[in-house]
């Protein structure tokens, strides 16, 4: 039975959260800064962490960075709509994951579904070496990629855009998001660099880049992968 830590101090927030996770295959905990969820991760198996930014005592940012010193326990950080740089920065810090107030219901069950099977699955948040999608294949170890069994020869940012969806399967990046976290760098004027990377990409990976199967646009929002996934 997965146990689920809900940190923040908003106590509405919290009570919404638990609403929508009641399920009897969860165990529920809640904290409200990060200094009680690192002490409740210290006395419980926790299986996921929910996880606000902005927390008194200590803030969510402090707690990440001490949560990963000790486990590899999925983390989705919770931000307002408005807060780009705190999820670009949230990830770079060891989120697996975000989900931006006011919360959809649906939304927030799917992504804890979607952290959970993968950490119950690789067990003890053990890093994934190996990602497909239909006949795409990245090998992490190895540094290959393969279409259809056979190699694909990628540049290290195609590569590590690449790795970035994969392993984020029906996850939509933003173009922001996406250059911040495969240059590392600040995201200005990024938009036309990712574009060129995703068409480069297109053209090696999609029978058809006019009409791709898995590397997906979508509107306004970004770019995101989909299509049968196996490990």
């Amino acid at each position: 039975m997965p146990n689920i830590l809900i940190c923040d101090d908003e106590n509405d927030i919290v009570n919404a959260l638990k609403i929508y996770l009641s399920d009897p295959d969860y165990t529920l905990y809640d904290a409200c800064n990060g200094k009680e969820a690192l002490q409740i991760l210290g006395s419980r198996e926790i299986h996921l962490v929910l996880l606000d930014l902005m927390m008194p005592v200590m803030d969510g940012m402090s707690a990440m960075a001490a949560i990963r010193k000790i486990s590899n326990v999925p983390i989705i950080i919770l931000t307002a709509k408005s807060e780009d740089t705190d999820k670009i920065l949230g990830l770079y810090a060891g989120a697996d994951d975000y989900i931006t107030k006011p919360f959809n219901p649906l939304e927030v069950g799917a992504r804890v579904r979607s952290q959970l099977r993968r950490y119950l699955r690789l067990g003890s948040g053990a890093a994934a070496e190996v990602y497909s999608c239909g006949g795409i294949e990245l090998n992490d170890r190895s540094k290959e990629v393969c279409l259809d069994g056979e190699p694909v020869a990628l540049t290290p940012k195609e590569y590590e855009i690449l790795k970035l969806l994969i392993s984020n399967p029906e996850r939509v990046f933003s173009p922001k998001e996406i250059y911040s976290l495969v240059w590392k760098e600040k995201p200005f004027g990024s938009d036309n660099t990712v574009a060129v990377h995703i068409r480069h990409l297109r053209e090696k990976l999609e029978i058809n880049p006019a009409e791709p199967r898995h590397i997906k646009v979508i509107f306004g929002q970004g770019y995101k992968i989909e299509g049968e996934r196996r490990k």
